[in-house]
């Protein structure tokens, strides 16, 4: 037989035993969520990232481009050797930081890269663009880019 005085409480501390399971269940999973969503958030982030520098390289390019007689991409030796052959581009608008580089290893300018159609009296700049951008919170990542770029040059010492 059951007695009834005795088994006021047994329904009550079952309850609440039960309560306890699911509300830790619920929070395992809750935290598991959080940290999926931190995970998704810090490849977006990355991703963003990696766009914006392919565009800030592309716009720092275009600005020596745009500059005209006055690019630095069409810098003698001379005129790198003055800058200690590394010069800093900073484009307006851009939050990236750009090194563009002389990697001529010599006093004489390089012949360009070979091509099908060479032409006698080219000769090439070589330099490299280094671009970096800090991103995240408080910019405590960085991505960087590295480009090459072969200028070409008439040498008019090589035309005559």
């Amino acid at each position: 037989m059951v007695h009834i005085a005795k088994q006021q409480g047994v329904v009550l501390v079952a309850a609440l035993v039960m309560l306890l399971a699911v509300t830790g269940i619920a929070v395992t999973l809750m935290s598991s969520s959080s940290i999926d969503i931190k995970m998704t958030n810090a490849a977006q982030e990355r991703e963003r990232a990696d766009h914006q520098l392919m565009g800030e390289v592309e716009a720092a390019i275009a600005s020596e481009v745009n500059r005209g007689t006055d690019s630095r991409f069409l810098w003698t030796l001379a005129q790198f050797a003055q800058s200690n052959d590394v010069v800093q581009l900073n484009v307006a608008g851009n939050a990236s930081a750009s090194t563009l580089t002389n990697m001529n290893p010599g006093p004489a300018t390089l012949n360009c890269p070979r091509r099908f159609d060479y032409t006698e009296g080219v000769v090439c700049n070589i330099m490299q663009l280094d671009t970096t951008l800090d991103y995240g919170g408080k910019s405590s990542h960085n991505v960087a880019l590295s480009s090459g770029i072969a200028q070409e040059l008439l040498d008019v010492n090589k035309t005559q």
